[in-house]
């Protein structure tokens, strides 16, 4: 099976009156089609940038990156993103929130209805439909954004810390949330997170990036079968893997 993702060699540079600013390097990263990773490390070590990258919004200074087995040389099809920041238009109801990429891409918005009520449904939304982004709480616009990344069928699912601003609880159920969505759409994910616990929780795979500039310093493989019930968390093989995966962060 050959990967949906692949990176090889990467380097980023931002420019700035410096000289520019070498944001990662030396990057080589695969991802499997099905799996779920997430990628870890102290902030400005490159996580967003490489997502940027993988979804082909920052060109590379050298080195290839490859989706679904095309070299990707700009905004690739095929990939939904979450962001920190939920991002809806408050002029704009749930259901058109959600149908927004559909009205940019091709306009056929009436073929992709059943399949706006289908996830609004599947995340609990169900009676918010014609509701406006500012009558939600966070966690409600975050499952909105969800679905919005949704809503086109990605192959490739790629979240930048989209949890990291809600309560620990409303936290949890987005993670139970999102691993019955995972499993159900059957999309693979990558996560950058700086809760080395969500990402143990979460992934299949944890990869832990040095900076700066950042580089990938080591792989950390989760032993859990998913999807993961949160009482897992007081385990000690649970602990061991975050105890691991923070010592590598903090080396």
């Amino acid at each position: 099976m050959e990967p949906i993702v692949r990176l090889r060699n990467v380097r980023v540079r931002y420019g700035n009156n410096n000289g520019g600013l070498v944001a990662v390097t030396n990057v080589d990263l695969s991802v499997m089609p099905g799996e779920v990773v997430s990628i870890v490390g102290r902030s400005g070590c490159g996580k967003t940038t490489l997502l940027k990258v993988i979804a082909g919004l920052v060109k590379p200074e050298y080195g290839e990156v490859y989706f679904n087995g095309h070299k990707v040389n700009g905004p690739c099809k095929g990939v939904g993103m979450l962001f920190q920041s939920p991002l809806l238009l408050p002029w704009r109801t749930v259901i058109k929130n959600i149908l927004l990429p559909i009205e940019i891409v091709n306009g056929n918005v009436r073929n992709y209805l059943s399949r706006a009520y289908e996830l609004i449904e599947r995340t609990g939304l169900k009676g918010f439909e014609n509701s406006y982004p500012w009558e939600l709480s966070g966690g409600m616009q975050q499952r909105v954004a969800l679905c919005r990344a949704l809503i086109h069928k990605p192959s490739l699912l790629l979240l930048d810390e989209p949890f990291s601003a809600l309560d620990a609880i409303t936290r949890e159920e987005m993670w139970n949330l999102l691993q019955e969505i995972i499993g159900y759409e059957r999309c693979t994910t990558i996560l950058v997170t700086h809760d080395v616990r969500e990402a143990v929780l979460l992934s299949d795979r944890v990869v832990v990036m040095s900076g700066k500039p950042g580089r990938v310093k080591s792989e950390v493989k989760i032993g859990f079968e998913r999807p993961r019930n949160l009482r897992v968390q007081y385990t000690k093989e649970f602990n061991d893997y975050v105890v691991e995966i923070r010592n590598l962060i903090g080396d």
